[in-house]
């Protein structure tokens, strides 16, 4: 089989590359490890950039996201019992809108379906080869089968843990990376929100996250141990947890009741240099992870896949492949600039083990430093509701 772009990985990123190619007449061919529906019961972050909304708008998927989303035009930042808000609109004059990432990959599985697109679910023994050659090939076994894809260009979107950037050699990538020494510990129940803006708290128990996917859907994050287990979690003894680390008017009236899913993921910040290496080229996760403080991961992803499409539609519009050539370059700087403000911004908000008085004091004098500093505001507001590409 020969197609023009083969897309490894069924994510949003993935999906997106491939639904905006489709709208300019480029084949592409989407590679999934994973079911359809185990793709969806992923739970992730639901803030959306200005860039993300109009890649979505691009790609003719935004009719739900315009409908169902939430629009919010700033955010609560609170230390201990006190809290302030900034105005995103106000200094930026751009919103971000909360809509969830399962809802922006649902949209786009049935674009795709629509269009009759082909998606691969299920591929196994994912081997990405020679790419460094005018024909790279992609091969799999799917329900038993050995199959090979020739084409042109591999994306890969298969995520941290996927075969994409392990194709390339190890003497022709450098990776940067920082653990950090907690995680957070995510529940999702059907109850209103706690208010009407996220809530970011830093208080002397841990950060917490006060988020929600839509009137009767709530997203909650504490800090916790790395050597916390999701399940030694009751849901009693997170709720009293949650209201000890939130101001307490907005403890007073928050509503409680069953979770419907419970996890805890681990922070890190991590990048490849480069991105590209012959004709494959890594988008996301596969390329980059930041911790999930100010929702940067799928938002930073979709600036990969402008970018990339960029290129793809210069390349396959008038034979021009300086955008392809550009691709790493132009990527990674804006990745970095994600990387900066998510690694400063969980800086500000978590405790840190054996974090010493002084540096406490830093936190709480950064802080007050952004509560009244409009200049301070206008920068944080810059980067929350996404960098231009």
């Amino acid at each position: 089989m020969r197609t023009q772009v083969v897309i490894i990985g069924g994510g949003p990123s993935g999906l997106l590359l491939g639904q905006l190619l489709h709208t300019i007449g480029v084949d592409a061919v989407v590679i999934e490890r994973k079911t359809r529906d185990y793709v969806l019961s992923r739970i992730r972050a639901g803030v959306l950039e200005r860039g993300t909304v109009d890649l979505l708008r691009q790609a003719g998927v935004d009719g739900r996201l315009h409908t169902e989303g939430l629009i919010h035009e700033g955010t609560m930042i609170s230390l201990d019992d006190e809290m302030f808000r900034l105005n995103f609109t106000k200094t930026t004059g751009h919103p971000v809108i909360v809509y969830g990432q399962t809802e922006v990959t649902r949209d786009l599985f049935d674009a795709r379906a629509a269009c009759g697109a082909k998606t691969v679910f299920e591929a196994e023994e994912v081997v990405i080869g020679n790419v460094e050659g005018s024909a790279p090939t992609v091969s799999y076994t799917h329900e038993g089968r050995r199959h090979t894809i020739t084409c042109d260009i591999v994306a890969g979107c298969d995520g941290f843990h996927g075969v994409s950037r392990q194709t390339i050699p190890q003497d022709k990538r450098r990776e940067f990376e920082k653990v950090y020494p907690f995680g957070w510990l995510g529940v999702l129940s059907e109850t209103p929100p706690v208010h009407h803006d996220l809530i970011y708290a830093n208080s002397a128990r841990g950060f917490a996250l006060c988020s929600m996917r839509n009137a009767n859907l709530s997203r909650y994050y504490i800090q916790c141990s790395m050597g916390d287990n999701a399940e030694d979690w009751s849901d009693e003894a997170f709720w009293e947890e949650l209201k000890h680390r939130l101001p307490p008017e907005i403890a007073a009236t928050l509503v409680t009741g069953p979770t419907i899913e419970k996890s805890i993921a681990p922070l890190r910040s991590f990048v490849c240099e480069p991105m590209r290496f012959g004709q494959l080229f890594l988008c996301g996760d596969a390329a980059h992870i930041v911790p999930p403080t100010g929702a940067k991961g799928l938002n930073t992803a979709a600036s990969d896949v402008h970018y990339l499409f960029q290129g793809l539609k210069a390349f396959y519009g008038s034979n021009d492949s300086s955008g392809l050539e550009q691709y790493s370059a132009k990527a990674l700087a804006r990745v970095w600039k994600a990387e900066r403000f998510s690694w400063w911004f969980t800086s500000l908000m978590h405790r840190f083990p054996e974090q010493t008085e002084f540096e406490l004091k830093m936190q709480r004098a950064e802080l007050e430093f952004l509560r009244t500093s409009q200049s301070a505001q206008a920068a944080m507001a810059e980067n929350y509701v996404g960098l231009p590409y």
